[in-house]
């Protein structure tokens, strides 16, 4: 998309390719489509103001694809400032104030100035006036009203109880039929509907933090796996993207003990996270690169280096290197472009130079696809080539098998179902089986601020998880124990960005014990302020993705997407402060089905009991639908869970011992 220059504004955006516009929905002057944008962009102000508005939202339609209505975007410092410095009448409310400054903050946002947040096209609202309007909105809300989000439009403050929701959220809630990435476009482009992505739209994003230790756990596992060892010293992990999510991978690499080589076309993103310390060097040299890996192997030092261009290129290096001498310099591989949207700046053809491909795509988008799918074959050919010799490569999720299988390249899986490839996902052999067992992504936010706050929560779910794993089996405990070694050095790794926020792994029982015991530390003012907790929606029960989150789930019902539904719901009844639910998120637009919460912990016996029944459910509503598609994990997890709580009463499969009684049956 083409970035749109501030004036003088105390939000600064991210520097977008200035070539990558979003698709207009009708290349026509004064379409139809067009003038339905412009009407319905207008109808958030008084007639007294469209002649002047008018002009300038045309502009942007025809310019961007969109209208954003930048005159209304902020001077104000984005970032989440202290929950007591938020006009309003009710703390829930002030909390997610905070929670969407923080998701706009420059620092943690990827492109604030057109209300994205990460992964190119995850937004906090469709518009600036949208924005406004919300914390208009949220200024006056109290105990016993909801705001009501239709993708990121506020349709209003609703009468609603006390125990209710303050916000409900929806985004790109599009019919079935009509959930194709072409509608998603017009749609887009009209302002009626938005990716909010995960928790770009849900308010919940705590920067690339959340990404680093999924993936550090990721790269441990695949270790543990592939590899047969814990001992990542010396092994060399090649992944490409360094943008809002992917960024996350050289820390995570660095903090498991690995090599990490990640490459990325776009010099910002590079330069960022090197200025952040998240890459320890940068290169444009393919030789200095090579170099450096075999340097770093052999002393097995870590080590996160950027390589400053195309990761096709990377890979036929690397596959040059082992044809030539016989050395395979790569011991695991993955990939992290935007592939959920590769026609639109997700991915980057190997053919091209970053400037020229910006700007193919705005002039040619037919050669500019045509190519995207040659790169595709290309890159898929030599990770099968490595592969081959022995290197271990996963899809993370991001759409990328998929896109490859829909560009031709070899990357069927003979015998396979609908959701398996030649490669697994990162959920089908390491996450999913995390995931069964009822461990995911919790996160809490400390709304004072302050990070002396952050370091007492730190102690407090280090402690708490320290105290439950010492009564698990070994298969749980090692999952403690990795969680446990993050918490503790969690601190030390400048991690921080925007929020004083933070993101372990626990399972049911971690993460009630731990909300539990940081609201208790609220009451005791041993934390200063309230806390917000949430979650990635990459979790247990958030999310219905067959190619990502529910791609282990084998019963035929990965396509189905109840669990994320009821997970949405249950949790808006069981004492959450906020719900969302979103068409898309991760892998792209009708894709998959996610929801989200968050919980504002502030230091009551009503927070308490509110953190209590909706944590519980939040879990075992995925571990019992994973355990009814026949995951022994989940089965296991939601026994123990059974025998624990005798209110829950699951039901629970009854596998077929014989495969025979199939065939007779069958034959007959």
């Amino acid at each position: 998309m083409q970035r749109f220059t501030p004036g003088p504004t105390a939000t600064q955006p991210g520097k977008r390719p200035q070539c990558a516009a979003r698709t207009h929905p009708d290349p026509q002057p004064y379409s139809r489509e067009e003038r339905l944008a412009l009407r319905n962009a207008l109808r958030y102000f008084p007639p007294c103001h469209h002649a002047t508005l008018a002009p300038e939202f045309a502009q942007e339609l025809r310019r961007y694809g969109h209208i954003y209505m930048y005159r209304f975007c902020p001077t104000l410092r984005m970032r989440a400032y202290p929950i007591d410095q938020y006009p309003c009448r009710t703390r829930q409310a002030a909390s997610i104030m905070l929670m969407i400054m923080n998701n706009l903050d420059p620092a943690v946002a990827q492109f604030p100035q057109e209300l994205v947040t990460y992964g190119g096209n995850g937004q906090v609202f469709s518009n600036w006036a949208q924005f406004c309007l919300v914390m208009h909105y949220l200024s006056e809300m109290t105990e016993e009203q909801t705001l009501v989000m239709y993708s990121g439009h506020p349709m209003g403050l609703f009468p609603s109880l006390p125990s209710s929701p303050r916000a409900i959220i929806t985004n790109g809630m599009v019919i079935p039929n009509y959930s194709s990435r072409n509608q998603y476009e017009k749609m887009f482009a009209l302002g009626v509907s938005m990716y909010g992505q995960m928790t770009a739209g849900s308010y919940c994003y705590i920067g690339p933090q959340g990404i680093v230790h999924g993936t550090m756990l990721t790269v441990l596992n695949a270790g543990r796996r592939y590899l047969g060892s814990d001992d990542m010293s010396g092994r060399v992990f090649v992944t490409s993207g360094l943008g809002g999510m992917s960024g996350a991978q050289a820390k995570a690499a660095v903090i498991a003990g690995c090599i990490g080589v990640i490459a990325e076309v776009d010099e910002a993103p590079l330069r960022k996270r090197h200025e952040q310390g998240w890459l320890m060097e940068v290169t444009s040299s393919m030789d200095h690169c090579i170099k450096r890996i075999r340097e770093a192997k052999s002393s097995k030092t870590p080590l996160s280096m950027g390589f400053h261009g195309n990761i096709v290129d990377l890979w036929e290096r690397l596959l040059l290197e082992y044809e030539r001498t016989g050395e395979l310099l790569v011991d695991l591989g993955s990939d992290q472009t935007s592939l959920h949207n590769p026609y639109n700046g997700g991915y980057y053809p190997v053919q091209l130079s970053f400037r020229q491909a910006n700007q193919l795509m705005m002039t040619d988008p037919k050669r500019f696809i045509t190519m995207v799918q040659e790169s595709l074959r290309r890159h898929v050919k030599a990770i099968n080539n490595l592969s081959e010799a022995g290197m271990f490569f996963w899809d993370y999720g991001n759409a990328f098998l998929l896109e490859a299988q829909r560009a031709g390249a070899e990357v069927e899986k003979v015998g396979g179902g609908a959701t398996e490839f030649r490669y697994p996902s990162y959920v089908q052999h390491i996450m999913g089986d995390i995931f069964s067992l009822g461990f995911g992504p919790f996160r809490w936010v400390c709304t004072s601020g302050d990070p002396q706050d952050l370091s007492v929560t730190d102690n407090i779910a280090a402690t708490v998880l320290e105290e439950i794993s010492a009564n698990v089996t070994d298969r749980i405990k090692q999952q403690y124990n990795d969680n446990i070694r993050w918490i503790r050095e969690a601190g030390k790794h400048n991690m921080v960005v925007g929020s004083q926020a933070r993101i372990l792994y626990s399972d049911q029982k971690g993460r009630v014990c731990i909300a539990l015991a940081i609201n208790q530390a609220i009451a005791d003012g041993r934390v200063s302020a309230p806390v917000v907790i949430s979650r990635d929606h990459h979790d247990v029960s958030g999310t219905d993705s067959p190619f990502r989150e529910t791609s282990n789930v084998y019963d035929g019902s990965a396509f189905c997407a109840d669990m994320a539904v009821q997970n949405f719901v249950g949790d808006a009844f069981r004492g959450a402060t906020w719900v969302s639910l979103h068409n898309g998120g991760g892998v792209g637009w009708g894709e998959v089905m996610n929801g989200g919460f968050g919980l504002l912990l502030d230091g009551s016996e009503e927070a308490a009991k509110r953190a209590r029944l909706m944590l519980n459910w939040d879990v075992s509503n995925g571990v019992a639908r994973r355990c009814w598609s026949g995951n022994t994990n989940a089965y296991d997890t939601i026994q123990a869970t059974m025998q624990e709580n005798e209110q829950l009463r699951v039901t629970m499969p009854f596998p077929v011992q014989d495969e025979q009684v199939l065939d007779r049956a069958l034959q007959g």
